[in-house]
């Protein structure tokens, strides 16, 4: 899997600009800058068709800095009660906790945690990276930690390692690795994004999920710094992670 951030063009006028990074409609761009909100390099910028190499290009508007980005890359610490979705059925979506024009350049989740799962959550309106993680083909390694209701033990360990038959599937699905941090605490890595996938094998196993957190995609782990309900963006050495492990 090959991957790297996108070379930018030579140069953008100004509106342009805010509106390939999610600030509006071309109107609703130009007056952005024509309101005076719109700050390069500590001078208000007011004529919105200023040329500009967008691949230096850090801007402030309302106070807030933004670095120019071809594609977005965003990492999302997803907390319980949040759904993967533009458009919830039941719950907050996890748009709710990104900046607005996140949704408005398109971004979009790279597969689906359910509400009540945490943890890892990629983002991007790149195309290409988002069917690169979400590809049956592309076997990609996902490391979950799942608090069980009942003890762990070597039978449901075992049962996760060599196959367990979920229901709807033509063959067993067997999990990369399975084994118990505690009593109640399993870490399991797969490579399928199936349906409740995790869920479902731990009770084919003989178990119960209580509780579920994603870790880690690839190489790339969840960093410990990252609140629970933050984002962050990802990059070079990020996006080298992800293609490993």
């Amino acid at each position: 899997m090959h991957f790297t951030l996108p070379l930018t063009c030579s140069s953008m006028n100004l509106e342009r600009v805010l509106f390939s990074q999610g600030f509006g409609s071309r109107r609703q761009c130009r007056a952005l800058v024509a309101d005076g909100r719109v700050t390069i390099e500590g001078s208000v910028c007011t004529d919105p068709d200023a040329d500009f190499d967008p691949g230096t290009l850090t801007f402030v508007i309302d106070g807030a800095a933004w670095r120019y980005r071809e594609h977005a890359y965003i990492l999302l610490n997803k907390p319980a009660g949040y759904e993967c979705s533009r458009e919830p059925q039941h719950h907050l979506s996890v748009f709710n906790l990104l900046p607005p024009q996140f949704a408005t350049r398109g971004v979009q989740c790279v597969g689906r945690l359910d509400q009540d799962t945490t943890g890892l959550l990629l983002l991007s309106d790149d195309g290409q990276f988002v069917h690169a993680f979400t590809s049956p083909k592309r076997k990609v390694a996902k490391v979950y930690l799942a608090t069980t209701r009942h003890p762990l033990d070597d039978v449901q360990l075992d049962a996760l390692r060599s196959g367990v038959l979920l229901h709807g599937e033509p063959k067993p699905i067997a999990a990369v690795a399975a084994h118990a941090r505690s009593d109640h605490a399993l870490e399991l890595t797969v490579l399928e994004g199936k349906y409740h996938q995790v869920k479902r094998m731990v009770a084919a196993a003989g178990n119960r999920v209580e509780a579920l957190h994603r870790e880690r995609i690839g190489g790339f782990a969840l960093p410990a710094t990252l609140a629970e309900g933050a984002w962050q963006w990802l990059d070079e050495a990020d996006l080298a992670a992800l293609r490993t492990g």
